[in-house]
């Protein structure tokens, strides 16, 4: 049976660049990944992209900011722990645990870079949009099948991918030009759109690069070792279990935590559920008596839920580690822990309370209206501008100051791609909109649509 092996998993290499990334003493490869995407534009604009509760007035809910750091505080302690199960099997001695950790980190904070403003709303927005618009419609009939699934089928992971190896640093080839390693770990679902029709496990559920930038995962996979899936990608890399763990289970106790900040989960449904996985013992419960106040037990009650999955998690990581290395698990982790099943009840009641709180789901349906409302307008004027130029003709004042508000990117009449492509052309458009807060896609929607001008007063 071929296994991935670690020596390749583990690589420093830096996509697009010729051999492995140039070692500092004190600062590894990996913490350079971290560094460059902590000061990313991307990844700051997440300050204002929502978790679960969009444009919220609370202070302390989150964002995909702050939940994005949270999974790369997990991810590492994850990657550290499981890394000296790892390291222990390694004759490299330059591969320490804590390499592993910031291997997970990196990968962790940069998991929902790629999201679209809204959040999971906003990604179902664009498919509504593409499977709905008359414009869209236009478009559907210049692209190929492959090309239509990367839409109908739009997904803030693949877009993450983008974000990292073309958006961000685009003078270079790679992007940010992380190592290998990181890029790999990153991708939770390693296929193409296509192999979406067919899921294959865990891998399949979704998928992580659109058909533009495919050569560019091949050579992440190919560096890695990871395994080929049919024709349609690659079995995960076994760290990405880790990141899918580390955000599984960031979101399901800090959402909970969340919800009852805004009232929506009483403390005592919350206490217990939280201490089936701590431990019910007389010593904890002491220690919440002492507490002053109810905002700081669910603090404490969060940090040792949060501990007590890390030690599960990492030793069913290590329990299972010929069976990822072999691309043979089709479950993620937190089905295979102990405390599955108390992860499941307190997911169902996030459903069942949280994820359709009244204002989330408010502003989830405008979001649609929104994104519908942008994307016909964007795509409108960059298909009549290109139209008009393939006619020989002037394009239209409208278009023209349209395409004046957007990024360089979103027209380039010189580029023989973006003319000739459809695909190409939407692809820029969506990077520009998915680059967009939510306060910005609410603006920038009030202002086309004339609702809100610069300088009104009303």
């Amino acid at each position: 049976m071929a296994l991935m092996q670690w020596k390749k998993l583990l690589s420093a290499r830096r996509l697009g660049a010729s051999g492995t990334a140039a070692v500092q003493p004190g600062r590894s490869p990996f913490q350079q990944d971290f560094d460059r995407i902590v000061f990313s534009s991307s990844f700051r604009l997440l300050h204002d992209k929502a978790q679960v509760f969009p444009l919220s007035d609370e202070d302390h809910v989150r964002t995909r900011l702050t939940h994005s750091i949270e999974t790369a505080s997990i991810g590492r302690s994850l990657g550290a722990i499981a890394g000296v199960g790892i390291c222990e099997k390694l004759t490299d001695s330059r591969i320490r645990p804590n390499h592993i950790g910031e291997i997970v980190a990196a990968a962790s904070l940069a998991h929902d870079i790629g999201n679209p403003p809204f959040g999971h709303s906003g990604e179902e927005s664009i498919r509504y949009w593409f499977n709905h618009s008359p414009v869209a419609e236009k478009l559907r009939r210049e692209m190929s099948e492959a090309e239509i699934a990367d839409i109908v089928r739009y997904e803030g992971n693949a877009q993450g991918f983008r974000v990292l190896t073309k958006l961000e640093m685009p003078e270079n080839y790679g992007g940010m030009q992380l190592t290998c390693a990181t890029l790999g770990a990153v991708a939770k679902y390693p296929v193409t759109s296509s192999a979406e029709i067919k899921p294959v496990g865990v891998a399949g559920k979704k998928f992580n690069f659109f058909q533009s930038d495919r050569a560019l995962f091949d050579e992440v996979a190919s560096v890695c070792g990871l395994l080929p899936c049919g024709n349609d990608g690659y079995c995960r890399h076994p760290l990405a279990f880790l990141v899918e763990a580390a955000d599984d289970v960031t979101y399901r106790i800090v959402d909970f935590e969340d919800g009852h900040l805004l009232n929506i989960i009483d403390y005592w449904e919350l206490e217990s559920l939280m201490l089936r996985i701590i431990g019910d013992t007389g010593e904890t419960r002491e220690r919440l008596k002492a507490l002053p106040s109810e905002r700081r037990k669910v603090e404490m009650l969060r940090a040792m839920t949060l501990g007590a999955l890390v030690k599960q998690l990492t030793r069913t990581f290590l329990e299972y580690e010929d069976v990822m290395l072999a691309g043979k698990l089709e479950q993620p982790l937190i089905e295979l822990i102990p405390s599955a099943g108390v992860l499941a009840e307190i997911y169902d009641i996030s459903v069942e309370k949280i994820y359709t709180y009244r204002r989330a789901t408010e502003i989830g349906v405008a979001g649609y209206e929104l994104t519908s409302g942008l994307l016909d307008v964007l795509m409108s004027a960059v298909e009549e501008y290109v139209d008009a130029l393939k006619r020989g003709e002037k394009p239209e004042p409208r278009s023209r100051r349209l395409l004046g508000l957007l990024p360089d990117s979103c027209c380039e009449p010189e580029n023989t791609e973006w003319m000739q492509s459809a695909y190409c052309r939407l692809q820029r458009i969506l990077d520009y909109f998915t680059s967009m807060t939510d306060t910005h896609a609410v603006s920038t929607f009030k202002k086309i649509k004339g609702i809100s001008l610069p300088g009104m007063l009303f």
